[in-house]
């Protein structure tokens, strides 16, 4: 299923996957956040931290009735507040989703697959 909005010029249509890239880009700007993760885990427990070409990959867009959710798998840098890093995320992605294509989310649903150390450089 995709975005469908009508005006007066004509008919837009946007994707999930679409919807799914902008909620990643949006994500990816919150302090805490390492990276994506894959929404399936790999052996043993230890999750695939995605690619920037493949965030959409981590984030599953469904919508139920007329309302639009988010489940996002994430992976949080080591001595952050794991609850306030989703936090941040679920505000920073409903902000944008609304602010870029007027698509009011009714749920982002945060997934914490993995913790990992940041390199600093």
């Amino acid at each position: 299923m995709s975005l469908e909005i009508t005006s007066t010029l004509g008919q837009i249509d946007v994707s999930n996957e679409v919807i799914a890239n902008i909620a990643g880009v949006a994500a990816m700007d919150c302090y805490g956040l390492v990276g994506m993760a894959s929404r399936s885990q790999l052996k043993d427990g230890i999750s695939e931290l995605l690619k920037r070409e493949n965030w959409s990959k981590g984030i599953e867009v469904r919508s139920i009735d007329d309302d639009i959710l988010l489940d996002m798998y994430i992976i949080v840098g080591y001595g952050t507040k794991i609850s306030e890093v989703a936090s941040n995320v679920q505000a920073k992605v409903k902000y944008t989703l609304d602010q870029m294509i007027g698509l009011k989310v009714k749920e982002v649903n945060i997934i914490v697959q993995g913790v990992r150390m940041v390199n600093e450089e």
